[in-house]
């Protein structure tokens, strides 16, 4: 009887999400700050303006991103009971789709911007939640990558995401009030 040898699960099937992640967060970045903004609000219906839209669609996708790691710890068996799969790939669809109007407008009326710490830290985590989204839809199909590949991956999408809500919704509920 001879040992079946494993098969390695370095590195190098990360190469290329890992990569095509980072060139997303930077491509979102460069436009964001080379792009001149336009100062206006591009698709607010149904909210009275530009912030409250990006406030509650934010907070709705804080909210999902709440789901997708409660789900998660389901999938992985850390919670001891179970929740359909379905319901994590749902959550991440719409949190994913409730943050698409929210960083065009701040790309396309607001760019990059960095006098304001606050904003800076904002405009990076939109970035950084982006490119580390990128590399972990990029690495969700392949079956070689390391086991902590999807945790870590999610847990970044996650942190960058709460990070956004704090700067941004958080922000706007506390400064302005619970407007829509």
């Amino acid at each position: 009887m001879t040992a079946v040898p494993q098969q390695s699960r370095g590195l190098t099937p990360l190469l290329v999400p890992l990569l095509a992640g980072g060139l997303a967060a930077l491509a979102l970045g460069v436009y964001g700050r080379v792009h001149t903004p336009t100062g206006f609000a591009v698709g607010v219906a149904g909210f009275s303006g530009a912030l409250p839209m990006k406030a509650w669609l934010t907070t709705g996708a804080f909210v999902l991103a709440i789901v997708q790691v409660v789900s998660a710890l389901s999938m992985w068996g850390r919670l001891g009971v179970t929740i359909p799969p379905g319901v994590h790939r749902w959550s991440g669809r719409i949190a994913f789709l409730l943050t698409i109007p929210v960083a065009f407008h701040c790309l396309y009326a607001l760019g990059l911007q960095y006098d304001v710490p606050r904003v800076l830290a904002h405009s990076l985590l939109g970035c950084f939640f982006y490119g580390v989204f990128t590399a972990k839809m990029l690495a969700l199909p392949k079956h070689d990558t390391p086991g902590w590949t999807l945790p870590v991956l999610g847990g970044l999408a996650f942190t960058a995401l709460i990070g956004l809500w704090l700067t941004s919704s958080f922000w706007f509920f506390t400064a302005i009030g619970l407007k829509v």
